[in-house]
Order: structure tokens, then sequence, then C-alpha cells
């Protein structure tokens, strides 16, 4: 069965799904993140409009636990969007990635208390949440990446990131931050 949630006139560059499928988040050109709500049988209703990114939306992952947003865009920036109490949608601080070209993908880690963030920058950008600054901040992963990553997915253990590239080569990294989570075990 398929469905046709909308024919826009802008293109879509990233969805995510919700933990029950319920909901639909697309990535726009038009540097918009839409959210959609199931209503039936080939009936999807825009219920929400998220307007924060200068640039397309590049990627977009969706946290099953936390239901948290994270989005990363052409602008070099990344945003974790939460929703309130009232049912708006809130995108928090921006997170600073510090990369130099655009953020091309991005996965929450299955604990959900860090995401990673591929970029055109050759670099992969490992976020958590740092209670001293009330603010997500950003480590790279210092290794010689030669190409655009374009593709990522952590191991379920938390630490592990694998990183796919323009260059051919699918690289498996360290991932663990002593900063905001325990040494596990070895995997």
């Amino acid at each position: 069965m398929t469905s046709n949630i909308l024919e826009h006139q802008f293109t879509v560059t990233s969805f995510a799904f919700n933990a029950d499928c319920s909901q639909i988040a697309v990535g726009l050109s038009n540097h918009n993140i839409e959210i959609y709500q199931y209503e039936g049988p080939q009936k999807w209703t825009k219920i929400a409009t998220l307007k924060k990114h200068i640039a397309r939306v590049t990627g977009i992952d969706w946290a099953p636990n936390s239901n948290r947003i994270v989005s990363c865009s052409s602008d070099r920036d990344a945003y974790v969007w939460e929703i309130d109490s009232t049912g708006n949608w809130n995108p928090g601080n921006v997170v600073l990635l510090r990369i130099n070209r655009a953020g091309v993908t991005v996965k929450w880690s299955p604990q959900e208390n860090k995401f990673a963030v591929g970029s055109a920058d050759r670099r992969v950008s490992v976020c958590y949440f740092e209670n001293g600054q009330q603010a997500w901040v950003s480590k790279h992963i210092k290794k010689p990446i030669k190409s655009t990553i374009n593709c990522l997915s952590w191991h379920p253990g938390n630490h592990i990131l694998a990183c796919g590239s323009t260059d051919n080569h699918c690289r498996i990294f360290s991932a663990f931050i002593k900063d905001c989570e325990e040494r596990g075990t070895a995997s």
C-alpha cells in the first residue's frame, strides 16, 4: 500500500518517522522541516513546520524514546528539536558542529544521549549535551577521511560508529565520550 503525502514544489532531501510511524518529519530544500500526521489510508495531514535552518535541510533523525528530532543542514548547523507541553516544536540552541562545509547526515545513538553528524568537510562530529554549558557540543573523530561522509550507523552498544563515505570506504570508529557515558564492555 502506498500513500501520497503531498506533492511539493520543493525537493524532499531527508525524512524520518517517529517511534510508532504515525508521524513523519520531511526535510525540504526550502530550509524547512514539515511534520505530517497519519490520519488513515491515503491521508496525511501537516501538523507543524519547523523553521530555523537557513539552507537546505540535508539530514533528519527522530529519536524513538525521547521523541526528539535532530536535523542538520547545508548551513553547517544542527538543531535538536523538542516538543513542549502545548505540542509546539522548539529548536533549542544551535549545535556548534565546528565544520567548514555542509552537514550531510545525522543519526541518534541507541541510548539517545549523543548523535553523530557526517559532513562534506570530511569530518564526523559526535555531539553530546554538556550540562555545565547547557548546550549541545561536538567532538570530532580525528582520523583521516578522504571524502564526504554520507551515511552513519551506530552499534547497539552506543560506543561504535560506522561511517560510509564517497571514497568507497566504510570506516568503523570508537565514538566513546567520557563526559557523557561510562565505558562499556569490549565488543
